[in-house]
């Protein structure tokens, strides 16, 4: 057993490793993986507070996530709670108190909350013991709702949460409210950039790029793992990639709106327009000051380039817009990448960004049924992507779907 000294010499290190994660999504996963671990909590989930609401935003269970077994991930959808007092994390939120509840099934009744127990029927779950803390910034703003469930001693019995866990929640909420504070001023960096090229394209909305981020690091996690890359590194890569694929497309900001909203097929003019998206786009991130500045870039020269080098622009300088040294055709443009020459990044973006477009409404046509998307997501494998990528998509299909559903058209 950790001194108290010893553990808020962990609580310490643990903020350290969050303050580095830079996307919203990733740093929900490592604050809620950090703080169950800390207190041995089965399960746990974190609530964002949006306007008037908390939104279900993350959620671990290892009972459940054991069922499944090593290879699948925990699927779930979000959902909206209000802030009163009808729920434990409303009420946690709006009264900024911390609840400590022993046994979910056996609360007094005088409550001002109740315990909503349809996800344990559901899922054939036993919540017992909860602890929920509001995650308050520095002026006292509640920025949502921190919740483990089912504290665990040594052996793995299911015990309350002790009072003295009540303080030491409260240090990692602090910690994990500046970090997503701060997190989610970087999106939103990001989504004004995401909203200047909407502007100009009707498709790059907000969550047709939240969705191609999180394809992309289901896609990337799941080709790691079957390469052995080690779960360090696929932890510090996916941070960057999430962020970096959201901007694939920025470029499209310096595409004429005559292009970008036609609603008939281009003429051979202005796809050649078009394409020089790709190139724009990597130009905005020249003069790299990080590794994130030149995946973004990477990614969004590559993600057009093709498997079979049918793709565009191949080897080009983004800046001058010249082939690069040696990489020249005959009649002097950039030869195509094809294969391993395309990026890692570049090849698994390919691949989320044309399955978000086939599962979407454009103004020239309807979403695809399922059946045909995966046709084709498998008849493109070894010529427009990656056929490792492609498994890698068949591998996690179910967990690619769960995220459209997390990200529906008309919201961010």
């Amino acid at each position: 057993m950790l001194s108290e000294k010893g553990k808020m010499e962990l609580i310490t290190q643990i903020s350290l490793d969050i303050d580095e994660v830079k996307d919203l999504d990733i740093l929900l996963e490592r604050i809620l993986t950090h703080v169950r671990k800390f207190f041995n909590a089965d399960a746990g989930s974190i609530y964002l507070k949006q306007g008037d609401e908390l939104k279900f935003s993350y959620t671990q269970n290892d009972t459940l996530q054991k069922r499944l077994g090593p290879d699948r991930k925990l699927i779930y959808n979000t959902f909206f709670v209000p802030i009163n007092n009808q729920s434990i994390a409303g009420y946690v939120a709006k009264n900024r108190q911390i609840v400590n509840i022993p046994d979910a099934y056996k609360m007094s009744g005088l409550e001002p909350y109740t315990f909503d127990s349809n996800f344990d029927n559901i899922s054939d779950y036993r919540t017992c013991s909860i602890l929920t803390v509001p995650m308050t910034n520095q002026r006292g703003d509640v920025l949502g709702v921190m919740q483990i469930i089912n504290a665990q001693d040594d052996q793995g019995n299911i015990i309350p949460f002790s009072r003295s866990d009540e303080s030491l929640i409260n240090h990692f909420a602090t910690s994990a409210a500046l970090a997503v504070e701060r997190a989610k001023m970087t999106r939103n960096i990001i989504m004004r950039m995401i909203s200047m090229a909407e502007l100009r394209d009707p498709k790059e909305t907000g969550a047709h790029v939240n969705r191609v981020g999180s394809y992309s690091v289901e896609l990337y996690e799941v080709w790691a793992r079957k390469k052995g890359i080690s779960s360090e590194e696929i932890e510090r890569q996916r941070d960057t990639l999430r962020m970096a694929a959201m901007l694939h497309d920025v470029g499209k900001v310096a595409i004429s709106d005559l292009i970008l909203k036609k609603p008939a097929r281009l003429s051979q003019d202005e796809f050649e327009i078009m394409k020089s998206h790709t190139y724009l786009g990597a130009r905005l991130f020249r003069d790299a000051q990080s590794e994130f500045d030149e995946l973004a870039a990477e990614v969004a020269l590559s993600h057009h380039d093709k498997w079979d080098g049918t793709g565009y622009p191949g080897h080009m300088d983004p800046v001058s817009e010249k082939p690069l040294s040696g990489l020249a055709d005959p009649d002097g443009r950039p030869l195509p990448k094809k294969g391993e020459d395309i990026p890692l990044f570049g090849r698994i973006v390919a691949v989320a960004d044309v399955f978000d477009a086939l599962c979407s409404r454009r103004s020239y046509k309807e979403p695809w049924d399922e059946e045909r998307v995966l046709e084709e997501m498998r008849v493109s494998a070894g010529r427009h992507f990656d056929p490792e990528i492609v498994d890698a998509f068949f591998s996690c299909f179910d967990v690619l779907k769960s995220i459209s559903s997390r990200y529906p058209d008309d919201t961010d």
